[in-house]
């Protein structure tokens, strides 16, 4: 069978770049082989080349750096359609606009068709491991693990469990929502390259007797992963207070339930303090920051120098809708802005590991993915720094891989990303290839926005202009 072989720049990492000097390893022209989805032999393409078959093939990205597929470490499929609405805060970009657009999961084919896009744009971004989490409805995360499965890709997701302070179309009924998480856990989990998460939306949205449950289910699955949000706005932690008074903190209302251990995932991590952070580190969980998010909605600046200096893990997320990009790049680049904001200077390889290595092993996947290893599935992004003419031209005046590395960070968009292979398989151009012949539904779908949005744009005053 004809095995796989990409030559380019190859960049990885072999250690934190915050603890290590020579961390970022570096082949100038170097060959990856690849054979039924993983990476069997790697190094200079003069001497990997030698062990090439017949049957091989070769694609040549040289001028492109060859690296290990991004991981978003937390994102929502269901906002998709709420991508770039205002609001004046969380809570109300929530209730207005949020809650509405995934109500609408309780239509099987909302779901499979927004699950398609989706995992599209991760594609196109160059992310090949993702967090995700779904609506309430069951059938959100079925649609989501049923296209992640058939494209191969590497996914944890979870049904959102809320049974208060919701819409009542979007409250869980009883003990219903953990129980429904327990069926998609034992039909999903460990399914290929398939993992569940026990997902509370967030402390508010839950009643004591729903995390408590959550806690039960997660003390008897310790391979299940937890996700949730925690300590994102000001005004959601005073909310929480109020309705956990016994609760030292945020914090310790997801510990007092068992919910902070190894495996858990917690978006934002913004509004922690000295002891939260350490506790944190204590339970090896992941903060998984999402800096586009929180620059929109105003919510407020993580503190990256306390969180490396208490231990935390860091991980970065894109949080769409809430983030306005599926790019990590975007995701990076706010990030390095967020840190500056608060004096500190963030290097782009650090990024880069954050983004790669650091959250595969943040998430217990770094002999898996994250790593340019032999052995290591074979998800790799080919990045090309010629990508716009702006983004060449800073390209030759840099002098140094990190230089290089920061460039792409701040002038890179998914045109840098020049390919995306999950598994050994080209993915993002598989995306422009069916995106030309989207289905009956979606396009039906597509001409209707379209519909819709001009018939506005007839009947608005003064001209068209469209009012609020």
């Amino acid at each position: 069978m004809a095995r796989t072989a990409l030559r380019g720049r190859l960049i990885d990492f072999v250690g934190d770049p915050t603890h290590s000097a020579s961390a970022v390893r570096v082949v100038d022209d170097g060959l990856l082989l690849i054979d039924d989805g993983h990476i069997v032999a790697r190094g200079e393409y003069g001497s990997v080349a030698g062990t090439l078959g017949r049957d091989d093939q070769v694609t040549d990205f040289s001028g492109c750096l060859l690296m290990p597929g991004f991981v978003d470490a937390h994102t929502h499929f269901p906002q998709l359609d709420v991508i770039a609405s205002p609001a004046s805060g969380l809570l109300e970009w929530l209730t207005q606009h949020t809650y509405p657009a995934e109500a609408r999961f309780a239509d099987p084919t909302v779901c499979e068709e927004a699950a398609r896009f989706f995992l599209d744009e991760l594609a196109a971004n160059g992310t090949t491991s993702a967090c995700v989490l779904g609506t309430v409805h069951p059938q959100s995360v079925e649609a989501l693990f049923t296209e992640a499965q058939a494209r191969g890709v590497r996914l944890v997701a979870g049904k959102c469990l809320m049974d208060r302070n919701c819409p009542p179309e979007l409250r869980d009924e009883g003990d219903g929502g953990v129980y429904r998480s327990l069926e998609l856990a034992d039909r999903w989990h460990g399914k290929d390259r398939l993992a569940y998460a026990i997902t509370p939306r967030f402390a508010a949205s839950c009643s004591d007797r729903q995390l408590k449950l959550a806690g039960e289910l997660a003390a008897a699955r310790p391979d299940l992963y937890v996700q949730s949000h925690l300590a994102e706005n000001e005004d959601e932690v005073r909310w929480v207070r109020e309705l956990f008074p016994r609760a030292r903190s945020y914090l310790d209302v997801y510990d007092s339930f068992g919910l902070l251990r190894n495996r858990s995932i917690y978006a934002h991590c913004i509004w922690l303090d000295a002891a939260d952070r350490q506790r944190f580190a204590r339970a090896r969980a992941a903060a998984a920051v999402c800096p586009t998010s929180n620059l929109f909605l105003g919510s407020g600046a993580f503190d990256f120098r306390a969180a490396v200096q208490a231990g935390m893990s860091i991980t970065l997320g894109t949080d769409v809708g809430g983030g306005q990009s599926f790019s990590m790049l975007a995701t990076m680049r706010a990030a390095h802005d967020v840190a500056r904001m608060r004096g500190t200077a963030l290097g782009a390889s650090q990024l880069f590991y954050w983004a790669t290595r650091g959250a595969a092993q943040a998430l217990d996947w770094d002999d898996r993915v994250g790593t340019l290893d032999c052995g290591a599935e074979a998800d790799v992004i080919a990045l090309d720094p010629a990508a716009t003419p702006l983004l060449a031209r800073r390209t030759v005046a840099a002098d140094s891989v990190e230089q290089l590395l920061f460039a792409l960070m701040v002038l890179g968009d998914d045109r840098a990303v020049r390919e995306t292979f999950i598994a050994g398989r080209p993915s993002k151009s598989r995306r422009r290839l069916t995106s030309t012949a989207m289905s009956a539904a979606d396009s039906a779908r597509s001409r209707e926005i379209a519909r819709r949005f001009m018939g506005r744009l007839r009947g608005a005053p003064g001209g068209g202009v469209l009012k609020p």
